[in-house]
């Protein structure tokens, strides 16, 4: 559904999220927030407004994902079951934000240091060392992805295997 939207209008990651909002009955509002960056009650979700669109964008994924996975006020995490729905909509904002596809892009362009992956993913350095943290808790230290490529979490790294044809010695 996103995508199609985004090649229609040319709409920016934010703004697809924003329509997939919408979709879910949430309303969304840009705020000048001072202890978060993101809130939600209810239906109704409050981003900080003077945060860049990108960041907006992780912020407001994340938030969905608490409309989504969350029931009640889990502000305080003393429990053990408002500390789950926090991860599951953490979880959910990492995943589609930064799904493993996006270290093979940043792997495809070259980019060699954590703030060129950030860049090429289009998330703050900052959600991309939580991703990080994420998948490294879900597969451990590596987890092979399509065949090809084994995904390093930590410290990243990406290693593609090269298959060759043995009989005609050439790469495949």
């Amino acid at each position: 559904m996103g995508e199609r939207k985004r090649q229609e209008k040319r709409l920016s990651d934010y703004e697809v999220h924003l329509e997939d909002a919408a979709v879910f009955g949430l309303n969304v509002k840009e705020k000048p927030l001072r202890a978060n960056k993101g809130r939600i009650l209810n239906n109704r979700i409050a981003i900080k407004k003077d945060l860049p669109e990108y960041e907006k964008d992780c912020i407001l994924t994340e938030e969905i994902g608490h409309a989504l996975f969350t029931a009640g006020d889990i502000l305080d995490q003393d429990s053990q079951e408002d500390r789950k729905q926090e991860l599951q909509a953490r979880a959910y904002a990492y995943q589609r934000k930064v799904p493993l596809s996006g270290f093979i892009k940043a792997y495809n362009e070259n980019c060699r240091t954590y703030y060129e992956v950030a860049e090429c993913i289009g998330v703050p350095e900052w959600f991309l060392n939580e991703a990080l943290k994420f998948y490294y808790g879900k597969y451990g230290l590596f987890f092979k992805y399509d065949k090809d490529y084994i995904i390093y979490f930590n410290p990243l790294g990406v290693f593609h295997y090269l298959r060759y044809d043995t009989d005609n010695q050439r790469r495949v």
